[in-house]
């Protein structure tokens, strides 16, 4: 018998990644950072990081010069906590997000 192997969801990869951000505090994530805690490639860690900034979840913050870092926003910070509402509510019926 064959083990089904288990893909995440598009919402799976963005609350890795918005959780991420968060787990770095006022500091922020720099993209190294979220592209190991998210395990992505590059090119889809960039993707997704301009669609949150994109759906205002995340913002951008330059620090000195090319380096750049990422934060959540008021909005991110609140789709995390309604997200883990859901996450925890399906969990209790054996339900996997």
């Amino acid at each position: 018998m064959k083990r089904r192997r288990s893909y995440r969801s598009k919402v799976r990869i963005l609350v890795d990644m918005m959780r991420a951000i968060q787990q770095e505090g006022d500091d922020g994530a720099g993209p190294t950072k979220i592209l190991y805690a998210a395990n992505l490639s590059h090119d889809r860690l960039t993707q997704y990081l301009e669609e949150l900034i994109e759906k205002g979840l995340v913002c951008a913050v330059e620090e000195g010069g090319s380096s750049r870092v990422f934060l959540l926003t008021d909005r991110g910070r609140e789709f995390l906590r309604e997200f883990t509402k859901v996450e925890k509510f399906s969990e209790a019926f054996g339900i996997e997000i």
